[in-house]
């Protein structure tokens, strides 16, 4: 597969109809959706822990969704932005089984996500980069809305693209996974062609994190 060549085509169409040639032909199962949530470890609570991890499937639907024990002492639940507490992480599943269960559900799998890196980082898990379909790092989007060289916010790409407000409250990692496969399944047919075609249409993660994609 080729590295992403600068003339991809046309950007993201907020008005075309979605096509539906290929997309028809593709199983919807082989797609996971993915998002996690964590709180802060370390003196500073700098180190980000698993809290908890939400997969659905294309549709939508929950395939997995559990709060995480605590491996370390917690330093920050990020409660303002998480709503997470003691109570949520006391009666969670052990990392252990829950690193096992979500590497046997995205084996094979095609991930979809937004900042899938981060997601792996706190499983301790790799995923083949060819069976990601990262939003934060599909470049079409990032040209339309004029960030190309920045990672935009999910709120931002969930309202530009499918004109629908993300986070009421807290943060919640199954409405986030929704909103990503939503995101994704809006352009899909460009994505899923690019990558056809040999093309690879994504920027690469930050640097620091790139060993987490084999």
């Amino acid at each position: 597969m080729s590295t992403f060549a600068s003339d991809l085509g046309p950007m993201v169409n907020e008005t075309a109809p979605r096509q539906e040639s290929l997309v028809s032909t593709r199983d919807p199962r082989r797609y996971i959706g993915i998002c996690s949530q964590t709180v802060g470890i370390g003196e500073t609570a700098s180190v980000p822990m698993l809290a908890r991890i939400s997969l659905i499937d294309y549709r939508g639907q929950t395939v997995y969704d559990v709060f995480v024990q605590p491996t370390h002492s917690v330093t920050d639940y990020h409660h303002e932005t998480t709503g997470l507490d003691a109570n949520h992480l006391a009666s969670g599943i052990p990392f252990q089984l829950v690193q096992e269960t979500v590497a046997q559900i995205i084996r094979g799998k095609i991930l979809v996500g937004y900042r899938i890196w981060l997601d792996l980082s706190v499983l301790g898990l790799q995923h083949p980069a060819v069976d990601t379909r990262d939003t934060a790092l599909f470049l079409p989007l990032r040209r339309s809305i004029g960030s190309i060289n920045e990672i935009p916010s999910l709120a931002n790409l969930v309202g530009r693209f499918l004109r629908r407000r993300l986070g009421f409250g807290y943060q919640h990692p199954l409405e986030d996974a929704r909103a990503a496969v939503d995101l994704f399944r809006s352009c899909e047919e460009q994505w899923e062609t690019y990558i056809e075609a040999g093309q690879w249409p994504c920027a690469l993660p930050p640097v620091n994190y790139e060993s987490y994609f084999c």
